[in-house]
């Protein structure tokens, strides 16, 4: 039987990246990320929940990583799920942490100035400029607010597939 091994997350760093090289000069970055999902009880109040996830990066993107992120950066990544085994050296007993091994990351927009791109290939580092409003083009529209304010409605447990 085959198997699948995909994890794609978006949040943000909880603390800044932890570098490290291995003997033969390979950059190791550990990042810890606090991902929120939220959703409304039967009662119709909004639940939030926070996961915090280890991810490891090696190689040039654990570079960049090291380099352009701290703490409460957003992030996106996309990896595989590793569990790491050991035996603890001061009690000897056995432990285990299941982390993200990082393959692809994005850089995501923060507090008005985002930077765009972040995939393994450097040409995805750059920034494209904004585009300029021309005068002879008017200012976009923004679209109507919402008129319901209140939880969504509640959705029917039959999945069509």
């Amino acid at each position: 039987m085959s198997s699948f091994n995909k994890v794609i997350l978006m949040g943000n760093l909880t603390r800044d990246p932890e570098m490290r090289y291995t003997p033969s000069g390979t950059a190791i970055a550990n990042i810890s990320l606090a991902v929120n999902r939220k959703w409304y009880n039967e009662a119709r109040e909004l639940q939030e929940e926070v996961t915090f996830v280890i991810v490891d990066a090696f190689g040039k993107q654990a570079e960049t990583i090291g380099q352009y992120f701290k703490k409460g950066n957003p992030i996106l990544v996309e990896g595989y799920l590793r569990l790491d085994q050991w035996v603890d050296k001061q009690t000897g007993q056995k432990r285990s942490q299941l982390k993200v091994v990082l393959e692809n990351f994005r850089f995501l927009p923060s507090g008005g100035q985002g930077r765009e791109g972040g995939s393994s290939d450097s040409s995805s580092f750059s920034r494209q400029p904004a585009p300029t409003p021309s005068a002879s083009q008017p200012p976009p529209q923004s679209p109507p607010p919402p008129t319901n304010s209140g939880p969504p409605p509640e959705e029917d447990d039959d999945v069509p597939f």
